[in-house]
């Protein structure tokens, strides 16, 4: 999430995983669609589910029960794709992020959000900006910048680069 020093309320869009509630900045997103068909991409880390083609251009889908570490569910009706513009290198980049579901748009006052715990989450505390109690839950504000972190995404892809052959004789 942005600078919140000169902003008195926030919006965010709440979504669940694994029965936690989470949310991110609407700044961040671009729009929510029906889970579709993702086609896995060999040799791609875990995490990532695969590629989407939407509206004529291929979106990346990143699983993030499995970036954080969570117990991975089968795709149900409610099961949605949060295509939102991450800062990749410089350049705007989107990326679809599966959800269990997604819940609403919440809206209210930046002195409502608290720290998160130093422990005790399911989650790493790196990815997390905050936490705020909304009617019967608490909200785990996402920091969805550092979740997608090119230094950490790059130590993810460091194995797969190093295993991988390049080769400049490739017939096709």
């Amino acid at each position: 999430m942005a600078d919140l020093d000169h902003v008195d309320g926030l919006q965010v869009l709440s979504f669940t995983l694994d029965n936690d509630y989470f949310a991110i900045g609407i700044d961040s997103i671009q729009e929510v669609i029906e889970y579709k068909n993702v086609t896995r991409v060999p040799r791609s880390p875990e995490f990532m589910q695969g590629v989407i083609n939407l509206r004529g251009q291929v979106i990346s889908v990143v699983d993030l029960r499995v970036l954080f570490s969570m117990t991975i569910r089968e795709v149900t009706l409610d099961t949605c794709i949060i295509i939102i513009d991450v800062n990749v290198e410089g350049e705007r980049c989107p990326i679809g992020i599966v959800a269990d579901s997604v819940r609403e748009v919440v809206e209210f006052d930046v002195s409502d959000i608290q720290p998160a715990p130093k422990i005790g989450l399911s989650v790493d505390n790196r990815f997390i900006y905050g936490m705020v109690e909304q009617q019967d839950a608490l909200l785990i504000l996402l920091s969805i910048q550092q979740v997608f972190d090119a230094d950490d995404i790059q130590k993810l892809l460091d194995p797969l680069e190093e295993d991988a052959p390049i080769s400049e004789d490739i017939d096709v």
